[in-house]
């Protein structure tokens, strides 16, 4: 069965008509397509682990819709490929430039953040009970830090085991899980020697900050957004930022290869000064 004949039945539709030209970044394609309901919008994907990306994509889209803070697409559905991979289906929402509309996203973006900081203060002065995670019609206040599912950062799954301390979650399942294919399969002795003199540091940087667990979006682009009226920048802004960038360095090199190598320990190297 073709993968057209396959979406076909799985969205119970008779028109099934692709509109404009096939698009994609570098993990997955995507295509729009005419259907009985409406167009709809496909991201394919062949590798193994597509079904683990497209349910945490899934599980995202939900958590973020149920804030009501700021628009994304309705996830309709994750379907298998018969050769291997998946396809996600969702509702399609015609993009535009950001230009005018940029400073809006950037509140609705820290509207996001601050949502479950604001659920929290919202029942502790009602008396009310405190939950661990999603997955609820409505959103509970979480006092840990993690998701309730499965992510991925481009095509590589994340651990989002629930812990109690950001630091150590953030140095755990993102920084380590990263370094430690580096180290598999590229064996790369200055990363791990910079990596067991910056990992030690880590925690001090969050010295002095309130931390407050906050729903996060993936990678927006174009360029990012940020929005400082709303949350202004907390001491330590600078050094946490390049913290996180390095995050992203790491995740490129094992995405890409050696290219991000040298911007990955020139980070490293920074955040030791």
């Amino acid at each position: 069965m073709t993968m057209e004949k396959i979406l076909k039945a799985e969205l119970n539709t008779n028109i099934l008509k692709a509109v404009g030209s096939s698009g994609g970044g570098c993990i997955s394609q995507g295509q729009a397509y005419e259907t009985d309901s409406g167009r709809v919008f496909v991201k394919i994907n062949h590798k193994p682990q597509a079904r683990t990306m497209f349910e945490g994509e899934m599980a995202s889209l939900e958590a973020i819709q149920k804030t009501k803070t700021v628009r994304v697409p309705q996830p309709i559905k994750v379907i298998d490929l018969p050769g291997g991979g998946a396809m996600f289906a969702m509702e399609y929402l015609k993009m535009k430039h950001l230009s005018k509309y940029s400073s809006k996203l950037g509140e609705q973006i820290a509207e996001l953040h601050l949502y479950n900081q604001k659920l929290g203060e919202k029942l502790r002065s009602e008396g009310s009970t405190i939950g661990k995670g999603a997955g609820h019609s409505e959103s509970q206040y979480v006092d840990k830090f993690g998701f309730h599912t499965a992510t991925c950062c481009g095509y590589i799954p994340q651990v989002n085991e629930w812990q109690s301390d950001w630091p150590a979650f953030f140095i755990r399942h993102r920084l380590q899980a990263q370094l430690d294919m580096i180290e598999r399969d590229y064996g790369d002795r200055e990363a791990r020697e910079l990596w067991s003199q910056l990992k030690p540091k880590i925690p001090e940087m969050f010295c002095d900050v309130e931390i407050v667990p906050s729903l996060l979006h993936g990678d927006l682009w174009a360029g990012n957004v940020a929005e400082d009226d709303k949350i202004p920048k907390a001491p330590g802004f600078d050094k946490r930022n390049k913290l996180y960038q390095l995050f992203n360095y790491i995740n490129h090199w094992n995405h890409f290869g050696t290219g991000y190598r040298g911007s990955t320990l020139n980070m490293m190297r920074k955040l030791l000064k």
